[in-house]
This record gives structure tokens, sequence and C-alpha cells, in this order.
């Protein structure tokens, strides 16, 4: 093995301590509450400039976490895809868009801190905009988003839009209820993340088939 083989496998190690350290504290107590020192202590990196050097600002550190996982997500969602076709069904599309965090959470094992540190983005405007982004580059979610808004022709377009934002909140953040629970050894509502991800999605079924009120 070369030198040059040696010092790539230290970086890559090195990477992979500071994206999990990050995660974790960005979870359990919020991207602005940790500085980047804090990070590289947790990593065990005693230069306090490790961060910086691997990554550059605290928002690029955060869009790796995001891209950390995302490759193991989309496949899951594509398999997920792959499996309705051309349906009709809400449900189906529901599925597709529910599962594969949860999936993803289940196939990581104990613990995780991913659903927290996004429901974490989700309420920061500074940093939302990176989930966002991060989000929309997936081929297989417009997919999706496309094949729901086709199953909801009479739904208004601004209901549709309404009810497109409370959804997003519901998935991003019970998830992230359910992980916190499971973390402090709380009860949660379902025994597994598979069941967790089938009530979300009998919620998210019922708001977008909900009747519209008059006027609306």
């Amino acid at each position: 093995m070369t030198g040059r083989t040696v010092r790539a496998e230290q970086v890559s190690a090195t990477r992979e301590l500071i994206l999990t350290a990050a995660e974790r504290l960005f979870a359990e107590r919020g991207v602005n509450a940790v500085s980047n020192r804090q990070v590289s202590e947790a990593a065990g990196q005693g230069n306090n400039t490790a961060v910086g050097y691997h990554f550059g600002t605290k928002a690029d550190l955060v869009r790796a976490i995001v891209r950390k996982h995302a490759e193991r997500i989309e496949e899951i969602r594509a398999r997920l895809l792959a499996g309705i076709g051309d349906s009709t069904d809400v449900r189906d599309w529901a599925d597709c868009l529910v599962r594969p965090i949860p999936e993803h959470l289940a196939n990581l094992g104990g613990p995780t801190w991913y659903a927290r540190f996004c429901a974490q983005l989700m309420t920061d405007p500074s940093l939302h905009e990176i989930l966002v982004e991060e989000s929309l580059a997936s081929p297989t979610l417009r997919q999706i988003i496309d094949g729901l808004t086709r199953c909801l022709p009479e739904l208004p377009p601004e209901v549709r839009a309404e009810r497109g934002e409370m959804a997003r909140h519901l998935i991003v953040h019970m998830p992230a209820e359910r992980e916190r629970a499971v973390a402090e050894n709380l009860p949660t509502p379902r025994a597994n993340w598979h069941d967790a991800a089938s009530g979300l999605v009998d919620a998210l079924v019922g708001l977008w088939l909900a009747p519209v009120a008059p006027g609306r």
C-alpha cells in the first residue's frame, strides 16, 4: 500500500468521524448551538480547525451530512417507485414519499440521529433551503410528487400546495419525534419504523383526500 493510499484512507476516516459527530451534535443541540471546535473534539480530532479543513463552512458540513444519506434513500425511493408503475392510487404514491427515510433509519440500526438532524434544518430558515435544494435534486422524488399530483386532479392548486406543506412537516417531524423517543427509551405508538411509516401514510392519505370546504 502506497503512502498516498494510506493518506487517502486516513482522510476518508477522519471525514467520516467528523460527519458522524456533527450529525449527532446538530440533531441533539441544534446546528447553530454547536461550534466547529465542539464537532472536532467530539470526532476525536486534536486540531480544532479539522472541520474547516475537511468541509469548509458549517453550511458545507450540513450539506455533506445530507448527501451522506441521500444515495441510500434514493435507492429505496427508486425501488418503491419501480413497484407501483403508473398507479392511480394515492396510497401508493404516499408510500413512495413516506417510507424511504424510515426504512433507511431501520437499516442503519441504532442509535440514529438523521431524522432529528433533518428536523433541525426544517426549523432554521438559513438551513432549510439546503434541505429543500438537496431534496429537489432527487429525480425519483420529483417523479413521486408528479405522480401524486396526477392522482388529485380535483384538488384546487392552492389547496394542494397547502396540504403539501402540511405533509412535508409531518414527513420530517414525525420520524424525528419517534427517533427522539427511541433514543430516550420512551414508549412509541408503533413498534418499529415500518409500522410508524404505515401510520404516517394513513394520515397523509386522509389529509390529501379530505373534502375541501365550500368557497376554497
